[in-house]
């Protein structure tokens, strides 16, 4: 039977994370990445869930949408004990960045201290399903560059954290993020990430400072191409979708 971390154990771990650094980063670079957020048991546990049907409300196939090619599934509510507690342990420490940010850009509505209030406001609004989800690459695979929007809330952070190891499990699969500026070209970004490694990055936007105050940049995220062997991750998005 899979041993999973008590949530005081995952919120302890979590409030440990030097969150004025990972702020600056995400304001500096537009990512943040948190270093051994998940042990390799954790990992493992985690992986071996994408073979069962019980967890999971629904699978999606992307070439079959022109996504890139692969698969994932996303969990059902209750969620996985682990993946609950780290939704829950993140996302005091991300409101008030996104509240931040939300401000600079002059965009309406606000984000609460606590991820039960935010959810209820998604429930509201007829988001009711979960978007955690487990993805699966093998060789071959890819995912295009593209934004997690599910409905009209949209919690401006989202988390990725990579369950296989780079260079044993699997070869490629880089974690992509493409920002696009204003009147500007492109800026690519490939984000290294060992296992159990997390990045935080925007969802869609985030705020730029300019010569004339802050302006709006959007970004896509994406995973290039397996060269061999198998990757799987654990997406953790806040808001619900529609």
């Amino acid at each position: 039977m899979t041993r999973w971390k008590t949530a005081p154990a995952v919120a302890e771990r979590v409030d440990r994370i030097d969150w004025q650094e990972a702020a600056a980063a995400l304001d500096k670079q537009g990512y943040a990445t948190l270093p051994a957020l998940l042990d390799s048991e954790e990992c493992r546990a985690l992986a071996a869930l994408y073979g069962e049907a019980a967890p999971f409300r629904s699978r999606i196939v992307m070439q079959r949408h022109a996504f890139g090619r692969g698969e994932y599934k996303y969990l059902r509510y209750p969620l996985p004990p682990l993946v609950e507690a780290l939704r829950q342990a993140l996302y005091p420490h991300l409101a008030p960045i996104a509240e931040r940010w939300r401000t600079r850009l002059n965009e309406g509505g606000s984000f609460p201290p606590r991820l039960a209030d935010y959810l209820a406001r998604c429930r509201a609004a007829g988001q009711c399903r979960p978007t955690p989800l487990l993805l699966d690459y093998g060789t071959g695979d890819y995912n295009c560059l593209h934004q997690d929007l599910y409905g009209p809330l949209v919690f401006p952070l989202q988390l990725t954290v990579l369950l296989s190891a780079p260079g044993r499990d699997f070869t490629g699969g880089e974690f992509l993020l493409l920002e696009q500026r204003p009147r500007a070209q492109s800026r690519g970004e490939v984000v290294p990430l060992a296992q159990g490694d997390a990045v935080i990055f925007p969802v869609h936007h985030r705020p730029v400072q300019g010569t004339r105050g802050w302006y709006r940049v959007n970004l896509r995220h994406g995973v290039s191409r397996i060269r061999s062997g198998r990757r799987r991750t654990l997406g953790v998005i806040f808001h619900d979708a529609a």
